[in-house]
């Protein structure tokens, strides 16, 4: 097939973003209440892990959960807590409106004693770096006031106990610890079609200087889709658990561009799964020559295809394969909050 007919049969091949972070609670319960009371995201989706119908599989986002806007917890009680080291993310970052915002959210972490690190400068954007209950580290991140913002923020959950103003608007990006640097970036400037676009320094830390974080940026680029590449030196080996990210997935708007990608993934010599179908999105992962585990997974169909935005995330959901089963999949599962109890 020609280039010219391959672009126009599935689109602009760009990657759009982030499309979600999924990482591990040992407290399904207590992740629900940080994640919905304290940062007033919404549950969109009360489901299970699709590989592991005895683990649930929890989506937060906006609204209603568009791409982009989600975190997501397999809740893997037995994991043992994450390590921090190569190949490994170590910060998720989210957006919000503007700096006036990230005052708001440093009161209310004192407010409710939730561990951060201050208000801090990086590459021209304001930044308030904390942690959940089980250690995850996360980020909120602000634009700075003459930054293009082409890819969309999420729309304000009206139901949230934060302002609208304030509000987590979706993903900002992610921080990687790279086992081999030079080619992850080998990878994702090349065939995932990334571009550094600045960088910062971090302080140092534990067995490491001062530490060069390099950001690249895909698609339209701007806020929603960002990896920020650390450089440390002689890292041990991280590990995925309670507390950490299990693997980040980035944005394709169909299942044309879906395949397309398979397709130019496997050319590029990477051993990526066939194409998965998740009910809510199709997926295909790949693990990074660094130690990270991505995925690309489709924009849609979303959250509301088995529930109305009403309710979603009030009830356990499972896709059409797993409803024969599910008697037995509830019997194995710990009862959790609604999402409207949780909002309470």
């Amino acid at each position: 097939m020609a280039d010219t007919e391959k672009t126009e049969n599935t689109g602009d091949m760009r990657l759009g973003g982030l499309h979600h972070i999924t990482a591990v609670t040992g407290d399904a319960a207590g992740n629900v209440a940080f994640y919905t009371r304290v940062l007033g995201m919404r549950l969109v989706k009360k489901t299970v892990n699709q590989d592991d119908v005895s683990a649930y599989h929890l989506f937060y986002g906006d609204e209603i959960g568009h791409a982009g806007t989600e975190l997501t917890f397999f809740d893997w009680p037995d994991a043992g807590p994450a390590r921090s080291g190569a190949g490994t993310v170590v910060a998720s970052m989210f957006r919000v409106p503007d700096r006036a915002a990230l005052d708001w959210w440093l009161t209310r972490f004192d407010e409710l004693n939730v561990t951060h690190e201050g208000i801090q400068e990086r590459a021209g954007r304001a930044v308030l770096p904390f942690s959940d209950p089980e250690g995850q580290r996360l980020e909120l991140v602000a634009p700075s006031t003459d930054e293009a913002q082409p890819v969309a923020g999420g729309t304000p959950w009206a139901k949230s106990p934060i302002p609208a103003e304030y509000q987590i608007r979706g993903l900002h990006g992610v921080r990687l610890l790279s086992a081999r640097p030079s080619a992850t970036l080998q990878v994702i400037a090349g065939p995932m079609g990334f571009r550094e676009t600045g960088q910062y320094t971090l302080p140092p830390t534990e067995g490491s200087g001062e530490r060069l974080v390099r950001i690249y940026q895909v698609g339209d680029g701007g806020p929603g889709t960002e990896i920020h590449l650390e450089e440390r030196d002689a890292l041990r080996m991280g590990r995925v658990g309670i507390g950490g990210v299990h693997h980040v997935a980035f944005r394709t708007p169909t299942n044309e561009t879906h395949a397309a990608w398979r397709e130019q993934l496997a050319e590029a010599g990477l051993q990526v799964t066939p194409v998965i179908d998740r009910f809510y999105f199709h997926s295909i992962y790949f693990r990074e020559p660094g130690g990270i585990l991505c995925e690309i997974a489709t924009d849609g169909p979303g959250f509301a295809t088995d529930e109305d935005l009403a309710t979603l995330g009030e009830s356990l959901a499972l896709p059409p394969f797993l409803e024969p089963y599910r008697q037995q999949i509830e019997a194995g599962l710990r009862p959790l909050p609604t999402a409207s109890s949780a909002t309470a």
